[in-house]
């Protein structure tokens, strides 16, 4: 095998140069491969209702959402502690996973 044909792709997710064979082989650096946990360890998915475990004041919102308000057909960002929602009074809600527990 001639070592001059490898191709080799930086890999931002570990900070390596790996052969672009073997990064292909690792699907798991993909955003939907992230695990979103709520406050008492349950996995979330895109579109589970969540309820609140504590009371929440949105910024530029002026309002603050109470305990138990539930959030219906959330969406995942991608990050570990982050998820996307819509709330009647708020549009473009970004909650905490810390602040959620899936109903």
């Amino acid at each position: 095998m001639d070592q001059g044909s490898d191709e080799f792709v930086y890999d931002e997710a570990t900070g390596e140069w790996v052969a672009a064979g073997d990064l292909t082989a690792a699907p798991e650096a993909s955003p939907e491969s992230v695990e979103v946990r709520d406050a008492v360890g349950n996995i979330l998915a895109d579109g589970d209702s969540v309820t609140l475990v504590k009371d929440l004041k949105v910024k530029g919102a002026g309002q603050t959402l109470k305990r138990g308000t539930v959030i219906r057909s959330i969406r995942l960002t991608g990050d570990a502690q982050e998820i996307d929602c819509r709330h009647e009074a708020i549009k473009g809600l970004v909650l905490r996973a810390e602040f959620v527990r899936k109903l």
